[in-house]
C-alpha cells in the first residue's frame, strides 16, 4: 500500500501533542470529568465492601474467625451466635444498601462523564470544521474530500470513545488496584504477594503489545481514508460511472481497497487474538495460584474461611482491572493516531490577513504586473504576465486548455497567492485593483467584492431559491423571492425554473444532479448577480448553452452589471467579441491584446479561431446584436 507521508510524519510528531490536545477540548469540562470520577471511586469503593461483608458473616456465622472489636461491641458476634439467620438477613441488607450506594454512584459518574465527553467532542468539531473553513484552496486541493471526512468523523468518534469511556476509567482502574491490594495486604501478606506478582507480568505485556498494535492502527486508519474517498469519488461520479458503463470497474476497484483494508484488520485481529489469549492465559494461572495457596493457608488456619472467599473475591476484582489496561493501552494506541489525523488538520495553516488589512474601494483598475505562477513546483503556468484590466469595461480572455486562463482568476481571487508557497506553488509578481495590491486586502472583503462563476459549478443540495440566494442578506421570504426572481431573470433561467413543479421550492439534487449543465451553470449566474459584486467573472460558465441562449444571457448581463468590471473567460469568439479588450494567453504568455476588430485585423491565433469558429448561424447572431445596439463599441 502507497504510503501516506503526512501519516508519517504525524507518526512522530503525535507522542509530544496527542495530550496537549485532548486536554485543549476537555479543560472546560474538567469539574464535569472531575465529578464523574469522584462518583466513580465512591462506585468502587462500595463494590469492594460487599467481600468484606462477606467475610465477615460467613467467619461470625461459622465461627472460625474472630469479628472486628466495633461489630462485638455491637453485638453482632452475639447475634450471630445466638439468631444465624437474623444475622444472614442483615448482612443481605448491608450487601443491598452498598448496591444501590454503588449502582447511583455509577449512575452519575457515567451521567457525568458522558456530558462532559459529548460537550468536549461538539469543540473538538466545532473547532475542526471551523479550522477547514479557513484553510487555504490549495490545501483542500491536495487532499482528498473522503480522507477528510474520514478524519473528522471515524477519527473524531474514535476520540469521544476515549474520553467518554476509558480516559475516567483510567483513574477508577488505578484507584480499585490500590484498594484492592491494601485490603488483601490486610488480611495476609503472603498470599497478596503470590497475587501482585503476576500484575508486573501482564502490565509489561500490555506496554509491549501496545507499542507494536500502534502501527497496525495507523495503516488501518490510513486503509480506511483510502477507501472512503473511492466511495466518496464514485457517489460523486455517478453520472460519469453510468455513462461510461464503469459500474463493474468500479466494483472490483472499490473490492482492491476494501479487500487491502480488510486485510489490515485480519492482520489486527490476530494479533488482538494472540494478545487476549495470552492474557487469559496469564490470568488463568494468577488465580489458579491463589485459589492453591488459598486452600493450603484454610487448611492450616492461617487464614479463615471468609477470608479466603474475599481473597477469591478481591483475586478477581484486582485480576480484571489489570486485565484491562491492555484494552485501554490499545485503544490509546489507536486514538494516538485518530489525535495525530485530527491534529494534522488543526495544525495545518490557515489563510492569514496581513496587519492592517485593507478594505478598499473595487471600483479601480485591476493590474497584473509581470505575474509568473507554477503548481507544484512545475514549470509555470503563468510566465510574466502584464495587463490592465480597466474599471468598469467587459474584459475577456481567450486561450486553449492549459494556458493559464482559471489560474489567472485564481489568483486574483486569491485562492492562491503570489508572495508565498503553497504546498509545492511558487510564484511572483503583483496584483492591485485600485492600485492597492490584494495581498494587503482582507481577504473575506476582496471575496465579496469579486464574484464569480466556474465552468463547473458546484449547487448545493437545497431549494433552487436557496442556492441562488446564498449570498442575499436576511429578508422577509416574499422580497427573497422577488430578488431571487430578479437575479434568475438576468440568468435567463427563470422561465425554465417556473416550469418545474415546485417552481424555486425545487430540491436541487446533490452537486446539481437534477439540473442540466446549462440549467447549472444560469443558476450559478444567478446567484453571483445577487452578490452585486463590483468585479464579475465569468469563467467559461456559458459553455453548457447554445449560442442563442448565449446572446440572451449577455444582453441581459449587460444591463443588470451596470458599472461592474466584467471579466469573460470563453473559447467561444461570440461570447468575447463584444467585449472592450480581449487578451489572448498561449502557453501561459500574452499572445496579443487588443479589441475585436485589431485582434481580427492581424494574423494570429484570435483571427485562426475566429475563421474556424464563425459559421453562417453566428453571424446572424452578431448583426442581429449590431442592430440591436448600433451604437455599443465591441
Amino acid at each position: 500500500m502507497k504510503k501516506d507521508r503526512r501519516v508519517i510524519y504525524l507518526q512522530k510528531d503525535q507522542k509530544q501533542s496527542a495530550f496537549s490536545v485532548v486536554f485543549r477540548f476537555v479543560r472546560s469540562n474538567l469539574w464535569l470529568f472531575g465529578l464523574g470520577l469522584l462518583c466513580s471511586v465512591l462506585n468502587t469503593a462500595f463494590n469492594s465492601l460487599t467481600p468484606q461483608i462477606i467475610r465477615l458473616t460467613v467467619d461470625s456465622i461459622i465461627g472460625s474467625g474472630e469479628l472486628p472489636a466495633w461489630l462485638e461491641n455491637l453485638g453482632v458476634g452475639q447475634m450471630a451466635a445466638d439468631d444465624p439467620a437474623k444475622m444472614l438477613l442483615l448482612a443481605a441488607a448491608a450487601v443491598l444498601i452498598t448496591a444501590i450506594l454503588s449502582g447511583i454512584f455509577s449512575f452519575f459518574a457515567r451521567l457525568n462523564t458522558a456530558k462532559a465527553s459529548e460537550n468536549s467532542i461538539k469543540a473538538l468539531r466545532d473547532e475542526l470544521f471551523g479550522h477547514i473553513q479557513k484553510l487555504p484552496f490549495s490545501w483542500h486541493t491536495a487532499h482528498q474530500t473522503g480522507e477528510i471526512i474520514q478524519r473528522c468523523t471515524s477519527d473524531v468518534e474514535v476520540i469521544r470513545n476515549f474520553i467518554s469511556a476509558q480516559m475516567v476509567e483510567v483513574f477508577r482502574i488505578c484507584f480499585l488496584i490500590v484498594m484492592t491490594m491494601a485490603l488483601m495486604f490486610s488480611m495476609n501478606v503472603k498470599i497478596s504477594m503470590v497475587a501482585v506478582v503476576f500484575v508486573p507480568i501482564i502490565v509489561f505485556y500490555s506496554f509491549f503489545f501496545s507499542s507494536k498494535i500502534s502501527k497496525r492502527f495507523m495503516d488501518a486508519d490510513v486503509a480506511e481514508g483510502v477507501l472512503s474517498s473511492v466511495v466518496q469519488e464514485n457517489l460523486t461520479g455517478v453520472r460519469v460511472v453510468r455513462a461510461f458503463g464503469r459500474e463493474n470497474f468500479e466494483i472490483e476497484r472499490f473490492d482492491e481497497k476494501n479487500s487491502a483494508f480488510s486485510e489490515l484488520w485480519i492482520r489486527l485481529g490476530h494479533m488482538m487474538t494472540a494478545y487476549w489469549s495470552t492474557g487469559d492465559l496469564i490470568m488463568a494461572l494468577q488465580v489458579l495460584t491463589v485459589i492453591c495457596f488459598g486452600t493450603v493457608s484454610a487448611v492450616h488456619g492461617e487464614i479463615t474461611l471468609g477470608e479466603f472467599l474475599a481473597f477469591v473475591s478481591y483475586n478477581a476484582t484486582l485480576t480484571w482491572p489489570v486485565r484491562s489496561l491492555g484494552k485501554i493501552l490499545s485503544e490509546m494506541s489507536k486514538t494516538g493516531v485518530s489525535i495525530g489525523r485530527v491534529s494534522y488538520i488543526l495544525e495545518s495553516e490557515p489563510e492569514k490577513d496581513p496587519p492592517r488589512a485593507l478594505t478598499p474601494d473595487m471600483h479601480g483598475d485591476i493590474c497584473f504586473e509581470h505575474v509568473t505562477f507554477g503548481y507544484e513546483n512545475q514549470k509555470p503556468v503563468l510566465d510574466d504576465i502584464s495587463f490592465t484590466i480597466k474599471a468598469g469595461t467587459t474584459f475577456a480572455i481567450l486561450g486553449g486548455t492549459g494556458s493559464g486562463k482559471t489560474t489567472l482568476m485564481h489568483l486574483l481571487n486569491r485562492l492562491y497567492d503570489l508572495d508565498e508557497g503553497q504546498d509545492g506553488c511558487h510564484g511572483s509578481g503583483r496584483i492591485t485593483i485600485g492600485g492597492v495590491d490584494i495581498a494587503k486586502i482582507k481577504r473575506s472583503y476582496l471575496r465579496k467584492n469579486v464574484g464569480i462563476v466556474l465552468q463547473e459549478p458546484f449547487l448545493f443540495s437545497r431549494t433552487i431559491q436557496e442556492n441562488i440566494g446564498i449570498t442575499c442578506e436576511e429578508k422577509d421570504r416574499d422580497a427573497m423571492l422577488e430578488y431571487v426572481r430578479s437575479a434568475a431573470r438576468s440568468a435567463c433561467v427563470d422561465e425554465a425554473i417556473q416550469n418545474f413543479t415546485n417552481g424555486y421550492d425545487t430540491i436541487v439534487g446533490e452537486r446539481g444532479v437534477t439540473l442540466s449543465g446549462g440549467q447549472k451553470q444560469r443558476v450559478a449566474i444567478a446567484r453571483m448577480l445577487t452578490q452585486n459584486a463590483p468585479v464579475m467573472i465569468f469563467d467559461d460558465s456559458l459553455s453548457a448553452v447554445d449560442a442563442e441562449t448565449d446572446a440572451k444571457i449577455r444582453k441581459q448581463l449587460k444591463e443588470k452589471m451596470g458599472n461592474a468590471t466584467t471579466i469573460l473567460i470563453s473559447h467561444r469568439i461570440t461570447t468575447l467579441m463584444q467585449a472592450d479588450r480581449i487578451l489572448v494567453l498561449d502557453n501561459g504568455k500574452v499572445a496579443d491584446i487588443g479589441t475585436h476588430e485589431e485582434l481580427i485585423s492581424r494574423k494570429g491565433i484570435y483571427q485562426d479561431i475566429y475563421q474556424i469558429q464563425m459559421n453562417n448561424a453566428d453571424r446572424e447572431l452578431l448583426k442581429q446584436a449590431d442592430s440591436e445596439h448600433p451604437t455599443e463599441s465591441r
